[in-house]
């Protein structure tokens, strides 16, 4: 196989909501090229992308996956990517490493949410972007209104570069504003047939044709210059603009596509190959230590892991995308990140399931290689003379968490190996091993993101698994101040155990006034771990307890505040003061005294109108007017508050205040009644209060479980 150089390799995404036909294009662009002889269908499971097991029971995409054509001198490597929300890290990691995002807008639905979501990571990396609208050959097709969309929400970097004649069901016609040409499709797609633009288009051609030659020109001022001097622009002239205005990211030029028919992909697949900017025309890659890395074949070997994948039979693939140098088989590379050295044994280029041996990899080409022993996801392999990390890849953080365990208990260690690989491929995934909550935790992207998750275990790794419900983080206090004495006394043979606290305990809040009803000889201010703070006075006088036993006494209530009286969970903001005792001058001892203080602090506690505290997370909903209704019942039904609401580029946009309680039901909820077009975002915001019914339903359980 051919290896291209930096100046002939492009590298695109294909981006897009749900059904947008983003793995149908890629399925007609390999067919254009000749690199398969029948196109396959998502329907029948039998396309180049979409070849795991997982993807075919789902009948969508899971994974993002690598393929490539070859098309008049020009290598196009592209990365087919899951429209779900839940699977955002592969398309994150795609937009990453590719030089151009492919865009794909049903023209029956317009600029959707989800596709705005991907259009945040396509914005923050300045990648140069061309927007598809696809199935113009349906009966609700608007390419009109689809463009209004992207102009509203993308800006005036929207250009048309091609428009349809005859949208809907006999759609076969654009007209290209670049080229001023129709092109007329057979009726089975494929080539078309190039035509004189009819007059009845050419005014509507020519208005555009303009706008579009306007905009080339005024993305570089030699071309500006050269505009004003002919008043137009030719052909060569207009791809040089567009090209630098893609660079800038201020052109988005609009193509025609019904991918399913296969009309429009050849000509999407040539303004690729002519205009879209070469790995070698991108800007440097940068270090995490702030030095550039330049795609430069010449350079020290250096390649960025981008997606790792576990497959059956074959076992670690990891995907790369070469920053700079030459990666042959063979070679010794370092990891910085985990001080190892890694053999590269084959190099492949991957389409789908197929991979096909190469012998070496330029700067700015994408393949993978396998089995790596210590190099995962977002980690960099380079020269050792020469190491650098390219900067990492920031991923979103998870939206929904579930427990897990394994359903053989023998299986416990092999599973915590497991999950940490499994973070380790997928950085969207996170593994937690709580002890507070005597959980492992696994947090995901969506409910579809976690079920993956489960199908991956048990299918790939072998091991079956139960979810169970993640238990709340809630958090205990009091509301007034109480006393309590406490007497610890255990005679048996020898020498006892004596020791008899008194206690006063308050809520603690910043800034409270010192205590005035006993004396206070010294106080600590323990910060909790898990929040809050502890303030613990020594106000014993004339001897009554020993000053030695007062860390002890302080160990018994920390104790028990790790496991608080009302529902075994962690205790914060309460200040305790110590002011009267009795000691033994033989059975006394510390763990008499630690004792006593635990018990104290226990008795006082259920005195003082104990609240249990529970998380509440900041909630903000995005989605389309007539979904409000539905969003808003969810809220309410769920113990949301709402807090606000406001418009954003159409939008309307909830804000709400939602008990962690009820926070995986509701992000479910969302997309079920919002058919996954609602954006949802959360962020930790306080601990408040638990409604009373709650708190005694709570506490009632704990009870009955100390019981057993």
């Amino acid at each position: 196989m051919k290896t291209y150089d930096e100046k002939h390799i492009k590298n695109i995404v294909l981006l897009g909501a749900p059904k947008s036909g983003k793995t149908t294009l890629s399925e007609t662009m390999l067919f254009e090229a000749g690199i398969i002889s029948k196109r396959g269908t998502v329907e029948e499971n039998n396309t180049i992308s979409d070849y795991h097991e997982i993807e075919h029971e789902r009948g969508n995409s899971v994974y993002a996956t690598t393929m490539h054509s070859e098309w008049k001198d020009y290598k196009i490597n592209i990365i087919d990517t899951p429209g779900l929300e839940d699977f955002i890290g592969e398309v994150i990691a795609s937009i990453r490493v590719c030089d151009t995002a492919v865009l794909l807008l049903n023209a029956q639905y317009g600029v959707e949410v989800g596709t705005e979501l991907i259009w945040d990571y396509v914005d923050k990396y300045r990648k140069p972007t061309i927007l598809a609208v696809n199935q113009l050959d349906t009966e609700q097709a608007n390419f009109n209104k689809t463009v209004e969309d992207a102009t509203r929400i993308l800006g005036n970097a929207v250009t048309v570069m091609q428009y349809p004649v005859n949208q809907g069901p006999g759609f076969n016609a654009i007209i290209d504003l670049l080229k001023m040409t129709l092109y007329r499709f057979p009726e089975k797609g494929g080539k078309p047939e190039k035509l004189p633009i009819p007059d009845s288009e050419k005014e509507r051609a020519e208005a555009l044709h303009n706008a579009l030659v306007e905009k080339a020109a005024e993305n570089d001022d030699t071309l500006m210059e050269q505009y004003f001097e002919k008043g137009s622009l030719d052909e060569d002239e207009l791809r040089q603009g567009i090209k630098i205005g893609m660079l800038k990211h201020q052109v988005f030029p609009v193509f025609c596509l019904s991918a399913k028919n296969d009309m429009g992909s050849g000509r999407l697949m040539g303004f690729i190959d002519n205009v879209a900017p070469a790995a070698a025309e991108m800007p440097a890659e940068m270090a995490n230590d702030g030095r550039e890395v330049p795609c430069d074949p010449a350079g020290p070997p250096c390649l960025f892991i981008f997606k790792t994948l576990q497959e059956p039979h074959v076992g670690r693939l990891s995907f790369f995308k070469v920053m700079s140098g030459e990666i042959k088989p063979g070679m010794e590379l370092f990891n910085e990140e985990t001080n190892s050295s890694e053999r590269i044994s084959q190099i492949f280029i991957a389409d789908g399931k197929n991979r096909n041996n190469i012998e070496s990899l330029k700067a700015g080409d994408i393949g993978c290689t396998l089995k790596l022993k210590n190099t995962f996801t977002n980690q960099t392999l380079s020269d050792k003379n020469k190491a650098i990390q390219i900067d990492p890849i920031q991923f979103p953080t998870p939206k929904v968490r579930v427990a897990i365990e394994a359903k053989n208990k023998a299986d416990d260690e092999k599973l915590s190996e497991v999950l940490a690989e499994l973070h380790m491929e997928d950085p969207t995934l996170l593994v937690e091993f709580n002890r507070e909550l005597k959980q492992v935790i696994l947090h995901g992207q969506g409910d579809l993101h976690l079920l993956v998750t489960k199908w991956r275990l048990e299918n790939i790794y072998k091991m079956q698994v139960a979810y169970l419900p993640a238990k709340i983080p809630y958090r205990e206090t009091i509301r007034k101040p109480a006393l309590a004495s406490y007497r610890h006394k255990k005679q048996s043979g020898g020498a006892g155990q004596f020791g008899e606290v008194y206690m006063k305990i308050e809520p603690w809040f910043e800034g409270m006034p010192p205590l005035k009803e006993y004396p206070v000889r010294e106080t600590e201010e323990v910060p909790l771990q898990w929040g809050g703070k502890l303030v613990f006075n020594n106000c014993i006088v004339g001897g009554a307890i020993d000053s030695r036993f007062l860390p002890s006494i302080l160990k018994g209530v920390m104790e028990k505040m790790q496991e608080g009286p009302l529902t075994g969970s962690y205790v914060r903001d309460i200040r305790v003061s110590v002011y009267d005792g009795k000691m033994h001058p033989v059975d006394s001892n510390d763990i008499s005294f630690k004792i006593a203080g635990m018990m104290a602090f226990r008795d006082a506690f259920h005195q003082a109108a104990p609240q249990l505290l529970e998380p509440v997370f900041d909630v903000e909903a995005t989605a389309p007017d007539t979904m409000m209704g539905d969003i808003m019942s969810e809220l309410q039904s769920r113990r949301s508050v709402i807090t606000g609401m406001d418009t954003l580029n159409g939008y309307q946009v909830i804000k709400a205040r939602t008990p962690q309680a009820e926070l995986d039901k509701l992000f479910a909820a969302l997309r079920n009644v919002t058919q996954g077009k609602a954006k949802i975002h959360s962020e930790f915001a306080e601990y408040a209060p638990v409604p009373p019914e709650i708190q005694k339903k709570l506490s009632d359980e704990y009870q009955k479980e100390e019981v057993v």
